[in-house]
């Protein structure tokens, strides 16, 4: 059974380990699907691996601007797009905003559920195959075909309820 993302959970993170893999999990899925991760692409996504937070299109585009890059806000939502569409980041609805997905291949596109800290602003990424059961049947009964299978729950996370 996949774990939740650390961030869910109160104990420490190796960061640079997480980022590093979500990072290789997107060139590995690229190469092997064809698709153009492109250098443009990886920046966004590095951006978005430098915090749990969320980030909006123009919080990337400051991110960036801090490293001597200027990207301009078409460019960084087209970036945002494909790594959506393609499983390496994820869009928080509520906060228009995008987090990127340090699950890898743990990743699965049946429901997502975030549990986003109304302190921290961190948004943690918890799998559930019993939400995925729920929302695969009750889309079923009501012949309804959805597009989006996110569930996002606001509170504390385990650190700031600790501190």
């Amino acid at each position: 059974m996949p774990t939740a993302s650390p961030i869910l959970e109160h104990r420490e993170h190796d960061h640079h380990r997480c980022a590093a893999n979500a990072i290789g999990h997107a060139e590995e899925l690229s190469r092997r699907e064809g698709l153009r991760f492109t250098t443009q692409r990886r920046e966004v996504l590095e951006s978005l691996l430098a915090s749990h937070v969320p980030a909006s299109a123009y919080d990337v585009i400051g991110r960036l601007a801090g490293h001597g890059r200027r990207l301009a806000p078409v460019s960084v939502y087209r970036a945002l797009d494909f790594l959506v569409e393609n499983g390496f980041a994820h869009r928080i609805e509520s906060r228009n905003a995008y987090v990127a997905c340090d699950r890898g291949a743990e990743c699965t596109p049946e429901a997502t559920l975030f549990l986003i800290c109304d302190n921290c602003g961190a948004a943690g990424e918890a799998p559930s195959e019993a939400l995925g059961k729920l929302v695969a049947d009750e889309t079923v009964r009501r012949a309804f075909l959805p597009r989006l299978r996110v569930l996002e729950i606001r509170g504390l996370c385990a650190r700031c309820r600790a501190a």
